[in-house]
């Protein structure tokens, strides 16, 4: 459900945000996008945005075929651990996009501005730092049931 509803919010937003707020996406100050916004720009800073958000609903769909999976008792495999490593991956891979396309979007939004007063604005925030450290958690944690179900296997075969 969150894979058909984030890109719909994404882009209904960028569709119905004012300036200032859409400003803000892209590290700005609200009186840095000077003029309306193009159609041309509101699209391309929605789908800019998709793609962190794809990622990210790639990554609850990836959580959740390893969350069924618990369910019918497949915890130490080799699919499980497939599983939450794609879902360490895809949110990893949200984080770090999200972290570029904020840059993406200073420039976008102030295409149209007079020569010299475009931008170009870096930033990070804790939630991007946050969601690099869950994501490489997620990754380690796969890893150490990796360990143990070969462990299990070669347990298994002396049996």
């Amino acid at each position: 459900m969150a894979a058909v509803a984030l890109p719909l919010a994404v882009s209904a937003y960028w569709l119905l945000a004012d300036t200032a707020e859409l400003a803000a996406l892209g590290h700005l100050r609200a009186d840095a996008v000077q003029g309306r916004l193009l159609g041309w720009q509101r699209l391309a800073g929605a789908l800019c945005t998709l793609v962190p958000a794809g990622l990210a609903c790639l990554g609850l769909w990836h959580a959740h075929r390893c969350f069924r999976g618990f369910t019918q008792g497949e915890v130490f495999t080799a699919g499980a651990v497939l599983r939450l490593r794609r879902f360490a991956a895809c949110m990893g891979g949200s984080a770090l996009t999200a972290i570029v396309v904020g840059p993406v979007l200073s420039v976008l939004l102030t295409w149209g501005n007079a020569p010299g007063t475009r931008h170009l604005a870096l930033g990070v925030g804790s939630d991007h730092l946050f969601a690099l450290l869950f994501a490489g958690m997620v990754w380690l944690m796969a890893a150490v049931i990796g360990q143990g179900q070969a462990l299990a296997d070669e347990n298994a075969s002396f049996v």
